[in-house]
């Protein structure tokens, strides 16, 4: 069963079909699509039911773990997408009209808890855009460590970017907080 985690505002849920418009509208915002990897712009009609369609196999097979960040309407999304034993590495995005509120942060910080406490995870990892420092600060702001930028590492759209890599070990983790 697709977990639901509860932060002191956020409902961090499976995402259902009825998201789609959300999803559709929210990731429709150039600026949403500017600073993610996979999200195209405009954003095709269908893209989102299609997308919310794969959740439940990706979950069953190990491979994402897909939260709908809530907060009594859907603000954006997060997921935590499992790489080699043990590691997987943190995605999100949330919708232009909610920037700013610390959704980010609240969601990421929840996901990185359950990843390394109900998971057993030994490391997590994410990156973002350089261009995207305020996604940056998400991650500085939970606890992960910058651990290097790779330069024009990937092409979006027309430009490549630089990713900078923020990660978080399992015993770290656990000791900044003075628990295990």
């Amino acid at each position: 069963m697709r977990p639901t985690l509860r932060t002191p505002r956020l409902t961090l849920r499976p995402f259902a079909m009825s998201d789609a418009p959300a999803v559709q509208k929210l990731c429709g915002a150039y600026e949403v699509a500017l600073n993610t990897l996979l999200i195209p712009h405009p954003y095709p009609d269908g893209a989102a039911e299609e997308w919310i369609g794969k959740h439940d196999a990706d979950f069953e097979e190990n491979r994402i773990v897909h939260f709908a960040i809530d907060d009594g309407q859907l603000t954006g999304a997060m997921g935590l997408v499992m790489k080699d034993e043990g590691i997987a590495e943190i995605g999100y995005w949330i919708g232009v009209p909610f920037w700013g509120r610390g959704y980010a942060t609240e969601a990421a910080a929840e996901v990185v808890r359950y990843g390394f406490e109900e998971r057993g995870l030994r490391r997590i990892y994410a990156m973002h855009f350089g261009r995207n420092p305020a996604s940056g600060r998400v991650l500085q702001k939970i606890g992960m460590q910058y651990e290097g930028t790779l330069r024009q590492h990937r092409k979006k759209w027309d430009e490549y970017v630089d990713f900078v890599c923020y990660g978080a070990l399992r015993e770290d983790w656990f000791t900044s907080r003075g628990t295990e």
